[in-house]
C-alpha cells in the first residue's frame, strides 16, 4: 500500500498512467469488450486490469491521479448504444457523475459509435479491463497536464 494512492491502482496501471503523455488516451472497458486483442494493438501493447470493480470505481481511481485533457472537446468518450446513440445507460450516467466530481465541473462525455470506438481504442496508449458486467461500460479518457507550481 502507498499512502494517498487509491489501492485499486496496481503497479502496472500506475506505471502506464505515469508513462502516458499529454493527449494520450486510455481505454477503460467492461468484461465484454475485446480487451486483449485491442490492447495488443495499443502503444503499451498488453492488457492491464483493475478487476472486480465497476467502470465507475476504476475511473474514480484513475482520475484521482490523472487529469483530463482541457485542450480538446472530447477528452472523455463513451461507447454509444448500438441503434440508440442518444441513450445513456446507467453505467454511463454513473461514470459521468464520477468525471464531474473529479474535474469539479460538468464535463462532456461524448458518444462514439461502437466500431469507431474500437478504432480509437486501437490507437490509444493502453486498455484497462474492469469487472464491469453491464453493457456499454466502455470509455476513453485523454490525459491532461498538471500546471507548474506558482513561483
Amino acid at each position: 500500500m502507498l499512502k494517498g494512492i487509491n489501492p485499486l491502482l496496481n503497479a502496472d496501471v500506475l506505471h502506464a498512467l505515469r508513462a502516458m503523455g499529454h493527449g494520450d488516451r486510455l481505454v477503460i472497458c467492461d468484461t465484454n469488450f475485446p480487451a486483449d486483442s485491442i490492447a495488443r494493438q495499443t502503444t503499451f501493447g498488453g492488457l492491464l486490469r483493475i478487476d472486480n470493480v465497476s467502470a465507475a470505481k476504476a475511473i474514480e481511481a484513475i482520475l484521482s491521479v490523472m487529469p483530463l485533457d482541457t485542450f480538446v472537446d472530447d477528452a472523455a468518450l463513451r461507447m454509444e448504444v448500438v441503434g440508440q446513440p442518444h441513450q445513456v445507460p446507467p453505467v454511463q450516467r454513473e461514470v459521468q457523475a464520477v468525471i464531474d466530481r473529479a474535474e469539479g465541473r460538468s464535463w462532456p462525455l461524448v458518444g462514439v459509435e461502437r466500431h469507431a470506438f474500437y478504432e480509437k481504442a486501437k490507437a490509444s496508449y493502453c486498455v484497462i479491463a474492469t469487472g464491469e458486467r453491464r453493457f456499454y461500460g466502455c470509455f476513453l479518457l485523454a490525459k491532461g497536464v498538471i500546471a507548474p507550481d506558482e513561483e
